[in-house]
Order: C-alpha cells, then sequence, then structure tokens
C-alpha cells in the first residue's frame, strides 16, 4: 500500500536567512511530516539572523541549526507550490507550479523587537497555507 504523497512547499527570499527560514520552520512544525518543506536564497547569506532564531525560540521552533542554502532549478521543479518573499527575478518560473507572492517586512539588520510581528504574520500565513493545502495543523 502506497502512501499518498504530500504537498511540497519551497519558499524563497534572497538571503534565506530571515523570512524564508521562518516560514520553513513554521510549516515543518505545524505541518509535520504531512507537507514537505524546503527553503532557499538566490543570493544566500552566510548564518541565519540571529534575532531570528531568537524570535523563533520565543515560540518553541529552534532554527540555530540552519543554514542558509542556495535557490537551484531542482529545488523550484521537486515543489508544488513556491512562496516568494522579496526575490524578485531571480526565482525560475516553471508552469504547472503554484508561485505566491508574500509581501513581508525584511529582518536583515532588525532587533527581535522589529522581527516579533513579521514572524507574527508568517505564522497566520503558514496556518492559512496549510487550510489551502487541507492539512491539518499540528500542535
Amino acid at each position: 500500500m502506497s502512501s499518498p504523497a504530500v504537498p511540497s512547499v519551497l519558499f524563497v527570499c534572497v538571503h534565506n536567512a530571515g523570512r524564508s527560514q521562518m516560514a520553513a520552520a513554521f510549516l515543518a512544525h505545524l505541518g509535520r511530516d504531512r507537507v514537505e518543506v524546503r527553503s532557499a536564497g538566490s543570493a544566500p547569506a552566510d548564518a541565519v539572523n540571529p534575532a531570528v532564531v531568537e524570535a523563533m525560540r520565543e515560540v518553541g521552533i529552534d532554527i540555530s541549526a540552519e543554514v542558509p542554502k542556495v535557490l537551484t532549478v531542482e529545488a523550484v521543479q521537486a515543489s508544488d507550490v513556491v512562496i516568494t518573499m522579496g526575490c524578485g527575478d531571480a526565482c525560475p518560473y516553471f508552469p504547472g507550479k503554484r508561485y505566491l507572492d508574500w509581501e513581508l517586512d525584511d529582518p536583515a539588520g532588525q532587533g527581535v523587537d522589529a522581527v516579533r510581528p513579521i514572524r507574527d504574520r508568517i505564522e497566520r500565513r503558514i496556518r492559512g497555507l496549510l487550510a489551502e493545502l487541507a492539512v491539518e495543523p499540528g500542535a
């Protein structure tokens, strides 16, 4: 008996150090094993933004071991939904993929106080995405 395919989501921003990392972490946390999650950047940073790591730690999600990854054509091809967050024209387009563009403030260079509202907006969007994908969120 084969298991049904799970939806695959790719989050893309320029540095893969803030918004896309938070989105991927929320989706992995809330979607559990019912969603395949990827994140990448068109020009990845050297490390995830420390204020982003702290803001996520505050809600019980540890992303301290995450590292920014480079956006590849293969990652886009392997994803059902591609969600961009300010990567502009750097994200390759493939017919048949669902593309969403989430306009969110960039947490780069911001402290944790500025990151919290961005984090909270991302969590709300992730919960909405899970509903669209018909995936019941976990705790």
